[in-house]
């Protein structure tokens, strides 16, 4: 992976936005294959996991908790040997208001997926 050679990272991002996004458990799962290595993880203020099965819910639980959001990347996506970062949103689809946004910053295997996701959240709802 060259450093000058961003397309590895915009790959890799936005399948992990399909996985994020992903409706339905068969799709779910396979969007997470898709950008997760078989032992990927996912760590934020709120979840540390790792494995397919284990990611999945994680996305399931923000679906639940959020119905009709969806996560968009903000800005482009900054990279350098197998570590990339991006900024995103949960965004409403009914009316544009996006209560939670962060970045992320992700690590590639040799293969293009993820390995590991370490997120940060810049926005949260008020109680």
């Amino acid at each position: 992976m060259s450093a000058h050679d961003t397309s590895a990272y915009e790959t890799a991002v936005a399948r992990y936005f399909e996985a994020w996004n992903a409706e339905g458990a068969e799709n779910l799962a396979k969007a997470v294959a898709a950008a997760w290595t078989e032992d990927g993880s996912y760590t934020d203020p709120l979840a540390d996991v790792a494995g397919h099965e284990s990611l999945a819910a994680v996305i399931e639980g923000a679906h639940g908790q959020f119905p009709g959001f969806e996560f968009r990347q903000t800005g482009a996506v900054d990279g350098n040997h197998h570590i990339a970062r991006f900024a995103w949103e949960l965004v409403s689809v009914a009316d544009g208001s996006a209560p939670v946004a962060g970045f992320d910053v992700i690590a590639l295997a040799e293969d293009g997926r993820i390995r590991t996701v370490h997120g940060f959240l810049d926005r949260v709802p008020t109680a």
